[in-house]
C-alpha cells in the first residue's frame, strides 16, 4: 500500500498576502495584532465581452487571457 500524501496545494497569490502583504498591511494600518489585517476569502475575476455575440473566436481568446492570468480554465456562462 503506497501512503497517502498530506500535501495541500495553496495558491501563489494566498502564499504571497499571507507570508508577505499581511506584515507590510499590519505595519502601515497601524495593527497590533496579526489576526486584525483583514484575510483574502475569495477572488472573482469577470470579464464582460459583448463581441462575442457576433464572433465567437472574440470568446476563445478572452478565454486564453484569463487562463493565462489566472492559472485555471475560466467557466463560460
Amino acid at each position: 500500500m503506497s501512503k497517502k500524501e498530506d500535501s495541500k496545494y495553496t495558491p501563489r497569490l494566498k502564499l504571497y498576502y499571507s507570508q508577505q502583504l499581511r506584515k507590510t498591511l499590519q505595519k502601515q494600518l497601524g495593527y497590533k495584532n496579526l489576526f486584525e489585517v483583514p484575510k483574502l476569502k475569495k477572488i472573482v475575476i469577470n470579464v464582460g465581452v459583448g463581441e462575442a455575440v457576433n464572433d465567437q473566436k472574440v470568446l476563445e481568446i478572452v478565454g486564453a487571457d484569463l487562463a493565462k492570468i489566472t492559472g485555471q480554465a475560466p467557466v463560460l456562462t
